[in-house]
């Protein structure tokens, strides 16, 4: 395994970061883009990822038409807004109709265009145009992407009946094809930008991760999925890699045994592959300065003085308030890698132990609950087995298309193969088991912060179609956004670590809710190392620039903030 250096990827001109969220993407992109343009060369940052952080990075304002870096000579960052590019799409493809189809088609058109999937292929037009654009391939010898479209974006751009100029407005289901409807006129590009995605001799895909059994596991997934269409001109590279002879306390002997141990059980995926590594950090990534010695010799920065850092809860005190408040519907939500599944499960023993019937489950396609401790300790599981609620849906779709004398079943059953067919599927199942927080406390580890925010756009949109479909969605779809709203009845819980990325982006996260009309309270600041007390200078230095994020989180949630330290 080497050490990461940009020789190693300067071949390819296109260049796509991506990995599970929290492994350190960003900051190796923005480290790659500022050493290339430093050596003299002309570069193209981009980001369509919704919670972007590029902003915080370079500490001005990035648009999407292009921004030049003052401090770095000949690098231009654009920070895309798929969110916003979807809308302005869903209205593009709806505005030929109106007047035209009555007004129950038009909020059936508009409906099929809301959600998840309009946004993955918004962020999709997005790239394509990047990377098939002539001119800008000549006046950039590099273009690299902060965020690569998902296995799951380009399997929806392969269904061959989405490529239709024709909006169906059917009432029997919902998929991908109504979001992919009237790209007609871009299907050339993008089978351009899906070849130069899979072109070696053009493009490197990048696999970010930690040195962590669920980012390798989650990394391992994304090359699988990415492989199987195709695109194998993948590369690994681990952030945060301790080393050895730093280790000079028992703390950091113990973190560094636990990077070793999920080094040596990674998934054969990424075992036979390219591998370079980025070692451990004791800086910020906050500011071009940090940025550019990432990627240098120095990874320490001086020891200052221990710093207090005030009063702040235990998490026996958040779920002793769960169970005094009486409330029945507990999530842990933040950015992913922060330990929102450890603290999902430490919540839901803590209630059991308070006497409360406790049911855990998880909207996190990546599972990672820890089902032998939850039913030693007899808490109900609720396992969402994404194939079974799939086929039961498929049952339930192809019956009301029976019911309505459909004949041709053939777009029907595209339909359902669509990767959105399964997202519906898994939610539905979602909203009956929050349903069962009418006779117990349901414990939810959901998705990270983009799946979740898409999670509660999608019970917007279920709860808005319920006002012209006479009821038809299903009793638990009806009630769930009421109950999500109804702070008596559900607490928010965000989990961070005390870094600048994560807490930006909680912090993101909380104004959503709160737009949402969700009343969020209480955050878990997550493996603080300033609370382990370590003696080794490295981490003395890493524990302190840790104060300034706590304090910040202090600030936010007025005194409701739990800190936990780091625990192996």
């Amino acid at each position: 395994m080497k050490l990461y250096d940009i020789n190693e990827v300067k071949q390819q001109k296109y260049l796509f970061f991506t990995g599970k969220g929290g492994v350190g993407k960003t900051s190796l992109a923005c480290a790659t883009a500022i050493a290339m343009a430093d050596g003299g060369e002309k570069v193209l940052l981009i980001s369509t990822d919704p919670a972007s952080n590029l902003q915080d990075v370079f500490h001005q304002d990035i648009s999407q038409h292009g921004t030049s870096i003052a401090e770095v000579p000949g690098l231009t960052v654009v920070n895309l807004d798929p969110v916003k590019a979807a809308d302005e799409y869903r209205e593009s493809v709806v505005a030929p109709y109106r007047g035209i189809l009555p007004d129950s088609a038009i909020t059936n058109m508009e409906e099929q265009l809301s959600g998840s999937c309009t946004v993955e292929i918004a962020a999709f037009n997005q790239f394509s145009d990047f990377l098939t654009n002539e001119a800008d391939a000549r006046k950039y010898d590099h273009i690299i992407f902060d965020t690569a479209p998902t296995g799951h974006t380009l399997r929806m751009l392969q269904l061959p009946t989405a490529w239709t100029s024709f909006i169906k407005t059917s009432k029997h289901g919902a998929s991908c094809l109504g979001q992919l409807s009237g790209l007609e006129s871009r299907k050339e590009v993008y089978r351009q930008a899906v070849d130069n995605l899979a072109d070696g001799n053009k493009t490197k895909l990048i696999l970010v991760s930690r040195p962590q059994e669920a980012a390798l596991k989650e990394a391992a997934r994304s090359a699988r999925e990415l492989g199987q269409l195709g695109i194998n001109n993948q590369m690994l590279v681990l952030n945060g890699i301790m080393d050895s002879t730093g280790n000079d306390d028992s703390l950091a002997k113990a973190m560094f045994s636990t990077q070793q141990q999920a080094l040596k059980t990674m998934p054969e995926t990424l075992a036979t592959m390219e591998t370079l590594y980025v070692p451990l950090r004791s800086y910020d990534m906050d500011s071009v300065d940090n940025i550019r010695k990432m990627l240098r010799a120095d990874i320490a920065s001086a020891v200052s003085s221990s710093e207090s850092i005030g009063d702040y809860h235990n998490l026996d005190d958040l779920i002793r308030t769960i169970h005094d408040t009486g409330k029945r519907v507990v999530f842990t939500m933040g950015k992913g890698g922060v330990g929102k599944t450890t603290i999902a499960m430490q919540i839901a023993l803590g209630l059991k132990q308070l006497g409360d019937d406790v049911l855990l489950t998880t909207t996190d396609p990546a599972n990672h609950l820890n089902a032998h401790l939850a039913e030693h300790a007899g808490i109900e599981m609720a396992v969402i087995d994404e194939q079974k609620v799939l086929e039961a849906y498929k049952d339930e779709v192809r019956a009301k298309a029976r019911e309505a004398g459909v004949t041709d079943f053939s777009y029907i059953e595209e339909d359902l193969r669509s990767p959105c067919t399964q997202e519906i599927a898994v939610f539905r199942r979602f909203a009956e088991i929050v349903m069962q927080a009418d006779n117990k406390t349901v414990v939810i580890d959901t998705a990270p912060t983009g799946h979740a925010l898409l999670l509660l756009d999608s019970t917007q949109s279920y709860d808005r179609q319920i006002a012209h479909s006479e009821g038809d969605a299903p009793v638990a779809v009806q009630r769930l956004l009421p109950r999500l709203r109804d702070d008596s009845q559900s607490e928010f819980v965000i989990v961070t670590l005390p870094e600048p990325t994560p807490v930006l982006e909680a912090k993101r996260l909380r104004e959503d809710l709160e737009r949402a009309g969700i009343h969020q309270r209480w955050w878990v600041v997550n493996q603080c190392l300033i609370l382990n007390h370590s003696t080794g200078s490295f981490l003395r230095a890493k524990a302190n620039s840790e104060t300034k994020w706590i304090e910040e989180v202090r600030r936010i949630t007025d005194g409701h903030l739990v800190l936990r330290p780091w625990i192996k």
